[in-house]
């Protein structure tokens, strides 16, 4: 089969961040289908263009057997509401011209993965073009979760946005969405026929996790990284406004007394005001890092005690799997589920950690105490989240069953 990808965000070889992407192409490719991904040349937490991209609109890549496209995104992505919007549009019309005049050869389908929303256009344009079948993938429910952390205020542009959703939705040949309150809140809400609509959620790589778990000296790297005698919850993602990590320093302020240790792993708009604040507040048990790769983001999941996923208190967001819940639970950590909605669910059906209530830093400190000094609960609700994300999200599974949806659907 031959599928052609629509993915802003797709991942460099080394660079950090959620990868689902680059690992369902890389099975697919490795199962005999043929993949090229239009993808960005701007990471998603990224100030600016990589060294190889500067003053270029187009290049190709090679990333193992997938060939990939990168395209023109505007450097102002990071530069507030307008910046940021010019960064999704001078993408949608980049990855059109890649589309039309770069890919050469016939696709079977057409596989769009959102947000941002915009990129649906482009999805749309060369389906129509080229005549082949596009089906549209919802990572983030948007305008909504826009709206709820206040990034999109302006009446007309929310209307324009909904508009365009509805669009996009009708378009497409079927909607693939990554957690059952999607498919829920697209039927009861949007009007979209349930037969349209696919469902295969975001999963856990068991590939490096089960490597690490033969190999890796823990003992060695909390020594190296002088985390001896410390607590370790770690959390690994994005620090935007959407994160509200500040919840986080608030804790880490009321555990003083323990040997907590929160060690922060990515990037984001909000993480210079973060350790500014951090600074402010005098923590010397906060710990940020820079964005490593995947194989090295386990390492560091697989040395702590704990792994925490962390938004802002808004309705949106009990909408959605966190993706990084899935790594800590690949690495038998339990965790601190500061999301409320589908994702505390997931975690409480798999007793694979405890909720906390999000921006409340009384409860998630009152949570942390619970797990202090109780090794064997640790243990059990690793062991836990790791069997239930087994039996139900191992992403070679989730693969497979993704391609053999896209079978169906092509022309």
């Amino acid at each position: 089969m031959k599928i052609l990808l629509l993915h802003q965000y797709f991942l460099e070889q080394d660079d950090s961040g959620g990868s689902r992407f680059n690992e369902l192409t890389a099975q697919w490719t490795d199962q005999g289908n043929e993949v090229t991904v239009i993808a960005g040349m701007m990471h998603y937490n990224g100030n600016e263009k990589r060294p190889e991209y500067k003053g270029k609109w187009f290049k190709k890549n090679q990333q193992g057997k997938v060939s990939v496209w990168r395209t023109h995104v505007s450097e102002s992505y990071n530069a507030g509401f307008v910046g940021r919007l010019w960064g999704y549009f001078s993408f949608v019309f980049s990855a059109f011209w890649a589309g039309l005049f770069k890919v050469k050869g016939k696709y079977d389908i057409i596989l769009v993965t959102s947000p941002p929303l915009f990129i649906g256009i482009t999805g749309y344009l060369l389906s129509r073009i080229k005549r082949v079948p596009f089906v549209f993938e919802i990572r983030d429910l948007w305008p909504e979760s826009a709206i709820d952390t206040g990034v999109v205020t302006n009446k007309f542009i929310i209307r324009l946005a909904y508009a365009l959703e509805a669009f996009i939705y009708k378009k497409a040949k079927k909607i693939n969405v990554l957690t059952p309150a999607f498919r829920k809140t697209l039927i009861e809400k949007k009007n979209v026929s349930p037969e349209k609509i696919i469902f295969i959620p975001n999963a856990a790589d068991f590939s490096l996790s089960d490597h690490l778990l033969e190999t890796f000296d823990t003992e060695l790297f909390r020594k190296e990284h002088g985390w001896d005698g410390k607590f370790v919850i770690t959390y690994v993602g994005a620090h935007g406004v959407a994160n509200h990590l500040e919840q986080v320093l608030e804790t880490a302020d009321l555990l003083r007394d323990t040997n907590v240790l929160f060690v922060l792993i990515g990037q984001g708009m909000q993480k210079d005001h973060l350790k500014s604040l951090a600074l402010k507040m005098e923590l010397i048990n906060v710990l940020f890092l820079d964005p490593v790769a995947k194989a090295e983001v386990f390492k560091y999941i697989f040395a702590s005690d704990m792994g925490t996923s962390v938004l802002k208190n808004v309705e949106t967001f009990k909408t959605v799997y966190s993706n990084k819940t899935f790594d800590y639970m690949a690495c038998k950590k339990p965790i601190l589920m500061a999301i409320d909605g589908v994702s505390r669910e997931l975690v409480e059906e798999a007793g694979a950690g405890i909720f906390v209530e999000p921006e409340n830093p009384d409860d998630f400190a009152k949570k942390v105490r619970l797990y202090l000094n109780d090794s064997e609960r640790i243990q059990l609700e690793g062991e836990a989240g790791y069997l239930y994300a087994k039996q139900n999200f191992d992403r070679k599974n989730l693969a497979n069953k993704y391609i053999d949806y896209l079978q169906l659907f092509k022309n």
